[in-house]
């Protein structure tokens, strides 16, 4: 597994990380063993980077790491967590004083002193582009509680706001081959201004696993079910916002194009990791068997897969399938 510079902060990060929603809520039921086997595997892969929020599982997702990591000391392992959701996302909320009782709940679920990395969890264009917002997380780096500290966003508009920010670590941003308008201005910047770029919803929840049928069913609680429209949170956090049939028809395509012996899953992470720009890819995994395939996307990668001809294929469907409806959108 390739290890890459996390922004400036001398720490290095795996280019494929975990993310753990799915560890939280919002995916259906994921037991303790499972949660734990999850993580062990991923690091028994070669990842280095988990990705949490608190408001996954209302802290049951850092729980579970901070239990986790806990009994293995010098594990290099780098927690990236988020807060700014346990409120209404209105700019009123973001202030000094939340952030440092969220900071405060995050560090006791992780059981650490210092977050290694806190991210705005998609806060409004007015708070990324608010002076304050900086002074105030600046602040809770010169007191030791955060290391570090980044933005994760919706928009492209408002990740080229947070690049431009002086002490941003990362930016973290959907990025997959439904959603490729970050190469247009996002991944440029960010690489010129040394600032790390987490892609996340890669595998577009799941529509790129190459698993899924117009028949296939998701739990009540999975936000596959009940956020398709947007009614719980931004549409584009489910399917990346494409229609799901058309997503079927898209993510087939890609999948005719992959190689023998290459996953669909594994063909998507790996190419998203080599787009010049991206830090780290963090899929999700349900279960050990996920994590393993994410894992399988380094092999991948570095095992001689035609990342370029994939390429090809994935501007071609989303010129044809995808641009006209999701381009404007984020």
């Amino acid at each position: 597994m390739q290890q890459r510079p996390l922004g400036r902060t001398g720490r290095s990060v795996s280019a494929i990380g975990l993310g753990t929603w799915q560890l939280g809520a919002d995916w259906g039921a994921v037991s303790e063993e499972d949660a734990l086997a999850v993580l062990a595997a991923s690091v028994e892969h070669g990842v280095t980077l988990f990705d949490t929020a608190d408001v996954y599982g209302d802290g049951r997702s850092e729980s579970l790491i901070g239990r986790f990591l806990a009994g293995r000391p010098g594990h290099g392992i780098t927690v990236a967590t988020k807060m700014g959701r346990r409120l209404p996302q209105e700019p009123e909320n973001y202030t000094p004083e939340n952030f440092r009782a969220w900071t405060e709940r995050s560090r006791a679920n992780l059981g650490v002193e210092t977050l290694d990395l806190v991210q705005l969890h998609c806060p409004p264009s007015a708070v990324i582009d608010d002076a304050a917002t900086y002074d105030a997380l600046d602040a809770l780096v010169a007191d030791g509680a955060i290391a570090a500290y980044g933005v994760s966003v919706e928009t492209c508009a408002q990740a080229l706001a947070a690049i431009a920010r002086p002490h941003v670590t990362n930016v973290q941003i959907i990025f997959n081959p439904f959603r490729l308008k970050p190469l247009d201005e996002v991944l440029p910047a960010a690489e010129a201004a040394g600032v790390a770029i987490f892609a996340r919803v890669p595998l577009a929840s799941g529509l790129l696993s190459g698993k899924y049928t117009s028949t296939t069913s998701f739990a009540e609680n999975d936000h596959r079910s009940y956020n398709r429209q947007g009614e719980a949170f931004d549409r584009g956090e489910t399917f990346s916002g494409v229609d799901y049939e058309v997503g079927l028809a898209a993510a087939a395509e890609l999948a005719a194009a992959v190689p023998e012996g290459v996953s669909l899953p594994a063909a998507t992470l790996a190419w998203i990791a080599s787009r010049p720009g991206v830090t780290s890819a963090i899929p999700g995994a349900r279960n050990v068997g996920q994590a393993e395939s994410n894992a399988d996307a380094a092999a991948a990668l570095w095992g001689g897969f035609d990342v370029d001809a994939f390429d090809a294929v994935v501007n071609d469907v989303y010129d044809r399938r995808l641009r006209e409806a999701i381009h404007p959108l984020w």
